[in-house]
């Protein structure tokens, strides 16, 4: 989605300030405890020509369309309106692009944030994942497919909670 009539001047480093601290007071549509800047969903604001670039967590994320119009209406509000919105799939959309105040709120709303990729440690085979709830890493993938397409269902062995947590990509 892209704004009708992009600014004449570039953006400055306040301007940038300015949109980044706009735009993380858009919650994610699926998960309103974490911004979009925060879930890594924003992931530039250009300075000419002035957009701001946004990537979904997939390519077929059914909330893409919901994100770039929160996106152009916190723009706008802002008085940002010259500025377009861009959306790019590449390069992809990765669990490393949630930020640790990101990965904190997701915990505190019950869903296990991934690790960073460096930080990936295994056990029983596949990968260790926290219990939200209690903190056990005695848990279980109980299907792939969670609440939205980019989450897992999860559950503890040592709570017997269900948990989602972001698939690792």
């Amino acid at each position: 989605m892209t704004s009708p009539a992009p600014i004449a001047a570039a953006l400055t480093p306040a301007d940038r300030d300015a949109i980044l601290a706009a735009l993380d007071q858009v919650p994610d549509p699926e998960i309103p405890a974490i911004s979009l800047t925060d879930l890594g969903i924003v992931r530039e604001v250009r300075a000419k020509p002035a957009a701001v670039v946004i990537t979904p967590t997939y390519i077929g994320c059914p909330a893409t369309l919901v994100i770039e119009t929160s996106v152009r209406v916190a723009l706008d509000q802002a008085g940002y309106g010259g500025v377009a919105v861009e959306t790019s799939l590449s390069p992809p959309w990765s669990t490393d692009e949630i930020t640790e105040r990101g990965r904190e709120r997701l915990l505190a709303y019950g869903i296990a944030p991934p690790p960073r990729g460096a930080a990936l440690r295994t056990l029983r085979g596949g990968d260790v994942v926290t219990c939200p709830r209690c903190g056990s890493v005695d848990t279980l993938e109980v299907s792939r497919f969670g609440s939205t397409p980019c989450k897992a269902l999860w559950r503890c062995r040592a709570c017997a909670e269900p948990f989602d947590r972001f698939k690792c990509h």
